[in-house]
């Protein structure tokens, strides 16, 4: 039975957390998962020491270099974390060709598609290499192409609570 392939996407935020959340789920249970982010540069020390502790059940990679998140960079440091970009790529490979982990989230993974380090095509076949493993995919913006070999999509977006609160007490009469 080929994993299940899910994805988190819209301009709201949370997408990273419900993937986490997700996660967190599955190592409960007793799963490993691999979580691949990108385009986020570094974190601040104390969210990264909190992430190491979910070790060895969730394992999280980064492999870019630079502290600014990638729409920051420019000139050779951008072209660098490019490359550093693609080896977190051909790394989730690895772990969709060994099978050693129950589920793969690649966070952030649908601007690489947007900033054209990789293609759709690209994802796709990395997707067909899945085997039994469960994937989420993150991202802003989704390519209709998502559609023909993702399971599930869920659209997160911001939701004006003020003109909500106005419509809600206003008198229906």
């Amino acid at each position: 039975m080929a994993g299940k392939i899910v994805v988190y996407t819209g301009n709201g935020k949370g997408k990273s957390s419900a993937a986490l959340g997700k996660a967190i789920q599955y190592a409960c249970r007793g799963k490993q998962v691999a979580m691949v982010q990108f385009l986020k540069g570094r974190e601040e020390p104390d969210v990264t020491e909190f992430m190491k502790r979910l070790e060895p059940e969730i394992r999280i990679f980064r492999f870019e270099r630079s502290d600014e998140a990638f729409d920051r960079t420019e000139g050779i440091v951008r072209e660098e974390e490019k490359q550093n970009i693609r080896n977190g790529f051909n790394y989730a490979r690895k772990v969709l060709d060994t099978g050693e982990s129950d589920l793969l989230v690649m966070d952030e993974v649908l601007g690489l598609v947007d900033n054209r380090i990789i293609t759709m095509d690209e994802l796709k076949s990395l997707m067909e290499r899945r085997g039994d493993t469960d994937v989420i995919l993150t991202g802003i913006l989704m390519d209709d192409k998502l559609c023909t070999f993702a399971d599930e999509i869920y659209e997160i977006s911001a939701v004006q609570f003020r003109n909500f609160t106005e419509n809600a007490s206003a008198d229906p009469a």
